[in-house]
């Protein structure tokens, strides 16, 4: 007997597939000169991505000093850009962590209204093996009817999912529908995307290595530079989608300086330093993290003027 459809299956139909595809911004979170968050830069940082290419936004995750916020705070920030993007684009919230428990009780309890996806990083700090991650994320996809984006970044959590792992996920767990690989290793890319099922995607992790993920089939970025500068970059991705790779290599070398300028100091310390420099927001983060050092920042404001934006 066939399956019965109706405004159920429907529903849960459009709700595995991939919609984070182009140019997701991973939002910072702006503090104030006192530490406080600053909504009101924060309002001006989402109206910027939305007026200059943004596909999506990913938010409360590493680039927007999650760890350091308070429960109250990321829920005020949660419901901000929820109004405030007003469904113009979709949304992809950070939920991970090295307890799977707590995880998937996060997933059933948390106010979930307005976010359209969840970015769920590997397990830091206590290594599981391969195994351990295709539980944890498996554990994961049933605690929600929400997509599942995988976050996969070695340098981070000490822990590489593997390949052969991450499309397991894949083909087991309908809601995971792509990972955010930011392993560094393209040959790991190649491999996913040879493997992988049709209706699961490779976004890069890593704006350096966006262009030739790109090339390779990844469908876009979930992006850091791309909180300063989303028009430039969302270019790039644009024209590589258009097969016109060569106008887009161009683009990717302009910004080669800058993309380990951004991350010499930390992230987020290098694209709060060029947004402050830019005039967005204030270029102070929370402990353990600190501003970037001033010939860092000197040599990204000579770039600037250099690329004339």
């Amino acid at each position: 007997m066939a399956p019965v459809k109706g405004p159920l299956t429907d529903y849960l139909s459009f709700m595995v597939q991939n919609i984070f595809k182009g140019l997701g911004i991973a939002l910072i979170t702006p503090f104030t000169q006192e530490g406080a968050v600053d909504y009101e830069a924060l309002t001006r940082l989402v109206d910027y991505q939305l007026a200059n290419g943004a596909d999506f936004l990913c938010i409360l995750a590493t680039t927007g000093e999650t760890p350091c916020l308070t429960a109250e705070e990321k829920h005020t920030i949660k419901e901000l850009i929820v109004k405030r993007a007003g469904g113009r684009v979709p949304i992809l919230m950070g939920c991970g962590g090295n307890n799977t428990a707590a995880v998937v009780n996060e997933l059933k309890s948390a106010d979930l209204s307005g976010i359209d996806g969840i970015l769920s990083v590997c397990p830091f700090y206590n290594k599981p093996s391969q195994e351990g991650l295709y539980q944890h994320f498996k554990a994961i996809a049933a605690a929600t009817q929400l997509p599942v984006v995988l976050y996969n970044v070695p340098g981070r959590t000490g822990i590489n999912m593997k390949a052969e792992t991450t499309v397991r996920l894949a083909r087991d767990c309908q809601n995971i529908v792509a990972i955010k690989e930011a392993s560094g290793n393209l040959e790991q890319v190649d491999e996913i995307i040879k493997n992988k099922p049709d209706d699961f995607d490779v976004i890069s992790g890593d704006d350096a290595l966006t262009y030739p993920m790109v090339a390779c089939g990844a469908v876009g970025v979930i992006s850091v530079i791309g909180n300063a500068l989303p028009k430039e970059f969302s270019r790039m991705i644009r024209l590589e989608f258009n097969n016109e790779f060569a106008a887009a290599r161009k683009i990717h070398y302009k910004f080669i300086d800058l993309y380990s300028l951004l991350f010499v100091d930390g992230n987020p310390a290098g694209v709060k330093a060029l947004l402050h420099e830019m005039g967005f927001i204030e270029n102070v983060l929370r402990l353990p993290l600190v501003p970037t050092r001033v010939t860092t920042l000197r040599r990204m404001s000579e770039i600037l003027k250099e690329l004339k934006l």
